[in-house]
C-alpha cells in the first residue's frame, strides 16, 4: 500500500533533500508523554585511527558481534597497526546500535565483563555503530529492550535510506521518544538486562571450557 506525505518547500529536510524515505510518516513516533533518546544519552564520536607504529592491542567489535542485546564471540585482540580503518572507542555500560540494516537487530549492551576481560586492550567498534553513553550516572541498559521493541524497529526500518546499504541517521535515533512508563521502570529494566548479559557471558565461558576439556581428552 502506498504511503503519502505532503510537504511545502520550506518543510524539506536540510538543503532540500528530496529522498522520499526522509518524509515517510511512519518515521514519526506517536508516543505522547516521554523523553527523547537524545536527552538521556550522548552520542560518542571518539575515534581511533590505524597506526603504522603504535602496536597497542585492540579488541574490535564488528556489526556481526552485536545481536539482540548482547555482544557475541568478540574474537581476539589485534594490533592497532592492523586495524585497516577508523574505529570508534567504546567502554563498559555503553550501548551500541548499528545504523546499517536495522532489521538485523544489531543492538548490544557493552557489559563490564567484556571491559574487564580486555584489561589494557582498547575496546573499539565499527563506525557503523552509533555509541550511546549515559549523560549522568544512571545506567541506560534499559534502552536496549526499548530499541529492540517492535514500535521502534518499525520506525528505524521506515527511516533507512539507500538501496545497497540502507542506513538510518543519528537524528532519527535521537528523536525517538521513550515513554514515561519505561522511564519509570528504568532501574528495574536495566538490572534485568545486566543480569541477562551476565548469564549469557557465563554460558559462553562454560561452553568454551567444555570445548577446551574435550580437546584435552583427544
Amino acid at each position: 500500500m502506498a504511503v503519502w506525505a505532503y510537504l511545502q518547500p520550506d518543510e524539506l529536510y536540510g538543503k532540500f533533500v528530496l529522498s522520499p524515505e526522509r518524509y515517510d510518516p511512519r518515521r514519526e513516533s506517536v508516543v505522547v508523554g516521554g523523553v527523547p533518546v537524545r536527552r538521556l544519552v550522548m552520542f560518542v564520536r571518539q575515534t581511533v585511527s590505524p597506526s603504522t607504529s603504535d602496536e597497542s592491542p585492540c579488541l574490535v567489535l564488528d556489526t556481526t558481534h552485536a545481536h539482540e542485546g548482547v555482544i557475541r564471540c568478540p574474537g581476539v585482540p589485534v594490533s592497532r597497526t592492523s586495524l585497516g580503518s577508523m574505529k570508534k572507542r567504546i567502554e563498559a555500560n555503553d550501548i551500541i546500535i548499528s545504523r546499517l540494516r536495522p532489521y538485523l537487530r544489531q543492538v548490544a549492551y557493552v557489559d563490564s565483563e567484556i571491559a574487564r576481560w580486555t584489561g589494557d586492550v582498547m575496546l573499539l567498534c565499527s563506525t557503523e555503530f552509533f555509541v550511546l553513553r549515559s549523560l549522568g550516572e544512571n545506567d541506560v541498559a534499559f534502552l536496549v529492550p526499548f530499541l529492540l521493541s517492535e514500535s521502534v524497529q518499525n520506525i528505524l526500518s521506515a527511516s533507512q535510506e539507500g538501496g545497497h546499504h540502507p542506513r538510518f541517521d543519528e537524528r532519527t535515533l535521537g528523536e525517538l521518544i521513550v515513554p514515561s512508563e519505561i522511564i519509570g521502570a528504568r532501574d528495574e529494566l536495566s538490572a534485568a538486562i545486566r543480569e541477562s548479559v551476565r548469564m549469557f557471558r557465563h554460558s559462553e565461558a562454560t561452553i568454551a571450557s567444555c570445548v577446551s576439556r574435550i580437546s584435552d581428552m583427544r
